[in-house]
């Protein structure tokens, strides 16, 4: 299928359509009325975007929006795309290219996992299960931060909300399965408030608490038993800022990254702090973490209550907090699913298997509450 450039998209007057007046900087598509429930639809890409940027490089696009619409015909002509088939499904693939057209506007590629998310949306919002009128270039142009040559902006609906959130609150829970992007968009966050001196210092911190093991059983000194449940919070540190410069903020205390038994007896004022693994902390130091909040500071926790390593009945503080605080104002709880997973598709399908293998037997991850580790008490 061959894809070249053309002139600006336009509105096709149909037989059954009479034509519009045409705006110049709108690109917009034209649906006939149904026929026997069939519709035509027809898209003219302008001739500033390459049709390799709307349909993907080898037409991965394309086959993309075709493998979602079975029930309509899509054709490529040049820069003219047109869609012919069930009206229903004609009018969802117009709205699609619409949304496509409005993130390409701002210089942001599409990938086949954007187009994908935007289906999925339009298919939210078309059927009545969307509680928001967020739309798919709502959540794909919402830039956070832009360094090193890449831009890290939210990827699905609930991630932009969880991102809005932190914006508006002062504390903020986001509580999610693995690979949701709650520790690296908070992350983001942290840098963007840092940069725009929102704040004058950015705060980590984990529980020294992971898969079961104990510091003293590890080797080295306290330093090298400590640096590997911090060492994700460097990783996302070294994606956002320049790697030379993390040194020096460090030394000068405008990062800090330590373990949560540190944060004890402190007031935390005009600081961005991030308590990750949230799960693993006990109800004592949720508490204690979360009085550490001083004036004109920001708070964002993250965790995964279906991952807890606390030592058998030992109770989860996350799981805890949920009741404790749910209802106070400038709190906010984000919660985010395997559907938010941005990391290999599998790990999605891996997250609904346990959850499903979960319900069906009683267990938590797999294993019954009564062996080994605490299952999330």
């Amino acid at each position: 299928m061959q894809a070249l450039s053309g002139r600006p998209m336009t509105q096709t007057p149909t037989a059954q359509t009479p034509a519009q007046p045409q705006d110049a900087e709108q690109d917009t598509a034209r649906t006939k009325a149904p026929a026997k429930g069939s519709a035509k639809a027809h898209f003219t890409v302008p001739a500033n975007h390459p049709m390799v940027m709307v349909l993907g490089s080898g037409d991965a696009l394309l086959r993309v929006i075709e493998t979602a619409f079975p029930a309509a015909d899509i054709h490529v002509r040049g820069n003219e795309i047109s869609a012919v088939g069930d009206a229903h499904e004609v009018a969802l693939v117009q709205r699609l290219f619409d949304q496509m057209m409005l993130v390409l506007r701002t210089g942001q590629p599409m990938t086949e996992d954007a187009v994908e998310r935007s289906i999925a949306m339009l298919r939210a919002d078309d059927s009545g299960e969307a509680d928001g009128d967020e739309t798919p270039a709502d959540v794909l142009t919402q830039n956070i931060l832009s360094s090193r040559g890449r831009t890290i902006r939210p990827k699905t609906l609930n991630q932009k909300r969880y991102v809005d959130a932190i914006d508006k609150n002062t504390i903020v829970f986001g509580i999610g399965p693995a690979g949701t992007g709650k520790t690296y968009l908070a992350m983001a966050k942290a840098v963007q408030a840092l940069q725009s001196k929102q704040v004058s210092r950015i705060i980590l911190t984990r529980p020294a608490v992971e898969a079961g093991e104990r510091l003293g059983f590890l080797p080295g000194t306290l330093y090298e038993k400590i640096d590997p449940y911090l060492r994700p919070l460097y990783d996302a540190l070294h994606d956002m800022l320049d790697p030379d410069s993390i040194p020096r903020l460090m030394a000068a205390g405008t990062i800090e990254v330590a373990p949560l038994a540190y944060m004890r007896g402190r007031t935390l004022n005009d600081a961005f702090i991030i308590l990750d693994e949230a799960q693993n902390t006990n109800p004592e130091q949720m508490k204690m973490f979360l009085t550490r909040l001083g004036f004109e500071s920001k708070i964002v926790i993250t965790g995964d209550v279906t991952q807890i390593d606390l030592p058998n009945g030992t109770k989860s503080g996350l799981r805890q907090v949920q009741d404790i605080l749910d209802g106070v104002d400038d709190v906010h709880f984000s919660r985010l699913t395997s559907s938010d997973v941005v990391r290999h598709k599998l790990v999605g399908r891996i997250v609904d298997a346990y959850e499903k293998y979960d319900s069906e037997n009683g267990t938590e991850n797999g294993s019954h509450q009564s062996r080994g580790r605490s299952r999330g008490k």
